[in-house]
């Protein structure tokens, strides 16, 4: 059994709210199997599949109200609906938008608890009749991030608490820890967080099923893109392809030139955005200055294109290249597999991830805003972590006046002035405070 954070999320979710809850993200990343382990607290759970259970759409079609829907929910389960402690999973709800849609009757009905889940849901419930706004959250699912790996792999939560201690406190790591956490991160980098791998892994330690269940994952994506987008599905697969040798040249940026020597990011534009909103690539956009808020300097088509698992990426590279990543073979390019790991790790974090790009200053690998500030981030494979022109430049802009920036690197944490030098591992860290409540109340004594 994978340990996964959103477990808790879930059972946290149900705790405190009446309302359903939709659980998104790219196919295989674990999403039913969460929600079948949290149904087994409920004493009825009923599981319906759009996919598997085709007929289930029509019977779900045009119902009238809460009591025609739970109706018909009868008719097609043997799983008795018993008031108060049943949970009812709708699955791959991209197949049937009249669900979604009639989820606030049945949350107001108020008889059972409701979960939903599906993929592509970004590509396919554009046009809902009415979306059920305050009645059912919605929750973003990725593979599993390094924190999640390792705990599986049987790291101990203590050791995982003291890394963090270090992290908060700028204190170096005991040299034996940080020596086994850098190979566990190398493993990563090839085993990558599809639960399917993760458990291969786990049974097998055969990097070479681990390679099979991906490979097997990435034909999967390729039909999805056939199946899903029939009119652009040329233009699609072959973006998603190019991803790989697109992030090893020399600048990571996605040239248009090389899909076409005249392409036009119009042209392409809505296949990016399906690979996005399909969850099986992650887009990070330049800013053209690192100031809050982020959003508003991002250009619309200077981005770079990450896989959404650095495991799939790895599989994708030379055959054979596996054990060599785990060793730290010095002739093995690990730029653009560090930066995709960073990457992702960022974006399962809901943190937005940007780069930075400036002629005169030079190229920033990431900026973030973090607890109400922007963080630059610069990854390093190398020796040679301390030299970063551009992050020097940014750092020393007394326009900017940035108080801390990250180097990502292969070595033990240390801090040089504003620079913090920290292990690749400890991007782990990095996460919004969402616990810190806000308050504000304005004096209105003068006008009473």
């Amino acid at each position: 059994m994978l340990k996964r954070k959103i477990d808790n999320y879930i059972k946290r979710y149900y705790e405190t709210t009446r309302n359903a809850l939709l659980i998104t993200g790219a196919r295989q990343i674990g999403k039913t199997y969460s929600i079948r382990e949290f149904g087994k607290s409920f004493k009825s759970f009923i599981e319906i599949n759009f996919v598997e259970m085709p007929e289930a759409v029509e019977v779900f079609k045009n119902a009238k109200n809460s009591a025609d829907i739970l109706l018909r929910l009868s008719v097609i389960t043997t799983v008795p609906l018993i008031k108060g402690e049943t949970l009812v999973f709708f699955d791959e709800v991209q197949k049937c938008p009249d669900i979604v849609t009639a989820i606030k009757f049945l949350v107001d009905e108020g008889s059972y608890r409701y979960i939903l889940s599906g993929s592509l849901l970004g590509v396919e419930l554009k046009d809902l009749r009415s979306e059920p706004v305050g009645y059912m959250g919605v929750k973003d699912m990725y593979p599993l991030d390094f924190e999640e790996f390792i705990s599986c792999i049987g790291i101990n939560d203590k050791v995982i608490e003291s890394l963090r201690k270090a992290w908060k406190n700028r204190t170096k790591v005991d040299d034996f820890v940080h020596t086994k956490i850098m190979e566990l991160f190398r493993l990563y980098l090839v085993v990558g967080g599809m639960p399917a791998a993760v458990s291969k892994y786990i049974d097998s330690n055969n990097l070479q099923e681990v390679t099979t269940v991906q490979q097997d994952i990435i034909r999967l994506y390729k039909r999805d893109i056939a199946q899903y987008d029939p009119e652009n599905k040329l233009y699609i697969e072959e973006i998603f392809s190019l991803i790989p040798p697109e992030l090893n040249a020399k600048n990571k940026r996605f040239i248009l030139k090389r899909l076409n020597e005249n392409a036009k990011f119009e042209r392409y534009q809505n296949s990016f955005l399906w690979l996005k909103n399909a969850g099986v690539a992650l887009p990070v956009y330049n800013v053209e200055e690192p100031k809050m808020p982020l959003l508003l300097a991002r250009s619309r088509n200077m981005f770079k294109l990450f896989q959404n698992d650095i495991g799939l990426l790895a599989t994708q590279y030379a055959e054979g290249i596996q054990l060599r990543i785990i060793k730290g073979d010095k002739n093995i390019n690990f730029g653009s597999i560090y930066e995709n790991a960073v990457a992702q790790e960022l974006i399962a974090h809901n943190i937005e991830p940007y780069y930075y790009n400036n002629k005169k200053r030079g190229e920033l690998d990431f900026v973030i805003e973090l607890n109400g500030e922007v963080l630059p981030i610069e990854v390093k494979s190398g020796k040679d972590y301390e030299l970063h022109r551009a992050l020097s430049n940014i750092m020393d802009c007394e326009e900017y006046d940035l108080p801390e920036a990250v180097v990502f690197n292969n070595d033990n944490l240390k801090v040089d002035g504003k620079i913090v030098y920290a292990p690749i591992y400890m991007v782990m860290f990095l996460e919004k405070n969402n616990d810190v409540p806000i308050y504000y109340k304005v004096d209105l004594s003068m006008l009473q």
